[in-house]
This record gives C-alpha cells, structure tokens and sequence, in this order.
C-alpha cells in the first residue's frame, strides 16, 4: 500500500480503515504521519477489550498452532461460521442478503484458500502486539478521526469503538444498528456521517 500510494503521488489522504484494514491503515499511518489528514474508523480494532470472546481460541492458536489449528479452520470456513460473522447478534437477520454470506462460503471453499487464512489468522497476533504502538500514535498526533460502528460485531466489540476516545478524545463515535460489514446495513447512515466529518474542517 506504501508502494500504492507513492506510486500515485499521493502527498495526502484520509484513511477509511475496516477489519484488515486497520493493521493497514495504522502501519502507512506510522511509516509517514505527515500524509495522514485523518482517520475513518469502521469495525477495526487496536486495544484488545475489542477483541470479542471468539478470540480465545485464535489466541491459542497462536500459542500452539498444531494443537488448535482444526479449531480454527472450522470456526471461520464452515457455513454457518460464515453466515454469522454477516448476522452476528442482530436482532433483524432478515435486512442482510445472504448472498454476503453464501459468496464468501464460496471463495472460501476454493482450494488452499482455508490454508491462506490460516496464515492470515496466525500472523494477527502482530497486529495485536502493534496495539500499544498505534495507541501511543493517536495519543502524539490526535488526527482528525471519525468511528462508525456496527454494534451486532461477533468479532470486535463496542467496547472497542469506545476505547479511541481515550486516545483520541475529541473523536466522534457512532454506533449503528449493524454488524461486523456494517456498509451492508447501514451504508446511508455511513455515507451521512463521513459527508459530515469531511465538511467539518
């Protein structure tokens, strides 16, 4: 992404950073702060009370790959696994179209696919070792910074969301009747508030 951004002389921008790409967003962040004129926050975590109970076992895994690695296979490349990271617990399943659900069972299901998230899996925990580095981050440069939450997230909790303004307190923080891919809910109410964060210069 460096590389991306470089290559299209990008002297600045806002990051809009979700799941994956928090780890992204905060490591383009610290490798040069001066391009970073603020942050959009949806469902991506960087203080470990953001990390929901279905955690537990990725952190044994990470402990002793071999012991919990089947563990971890079924718990996100099996169907229903995969259908509810979409519903989570959201009291209103029937507003998400379960192609979501069914596409991504699709491309997971593809040969060596499983593998790759394994690894992607097992390479997390780098991400939860950086949490304090990217805390101190927010800390010493307070960007600009908008979080939009869907609160129906298996994986990362509320507690997560609220636990920027603590690093950054003059952030806003908007929870939405959404889940873990909240744009599939809640994309005008998203919309609305990142219109209303870029006017407010």
């Amino acid at each position: 992404m460096r590389g991306f951004v470089s290559t299209l002389d990008i002297g600045e921008y806002i990051l809009y950073m979700q799941d994956y790409g928090g780890p992204v967003g905060f490591r383009l962040a610290l490798g040069d702060a001066s391009r970073v004129k603020g942050m959009i926050i949806q469902n991506a975590v960087s203080h470990v009370e953001g990390l929901s109970p279905l955690w537990d076992v990725r952190k044994a895994f990470w402990q002793d790959r071999a012991a919990h690695e089947e563990e971890v296979r079924v718990n996100f490349t099996s169907l229903e696994a995969t259908k509810q990271r979409h519903i989570g617990s959201s009291p209103h399943p029937e507003r998400i179209n379960p192609d979501t659900w069914n596409d991504e069972y699709a491309f997971l299901s593809r040969p060596g696919e499983a593998d790759i998230q394994l690894d992607l899996f097992y390479d997390y925990q780098t991400n939860v070792a950086s949490y304090p580095r990217w805390q101190d981050w927010l800390r010493e440069h307070q960007p600009r910074l908008l979080v939009v939450w869907g609160r129906y997230d298996p994986s990362f909790t509320v507690a997560g969301a609220m636990a920027y303004k603590r690093d950054v307190p003059g952030c806003k923080v908007v929870l939405l009747d959404a889940g873990h891919f909240a744009l599939d809910e809640a994309s005008d109410e998203i919309g609305k508030q990142i219109l209303e964060f870029l006017d407010n210069k």
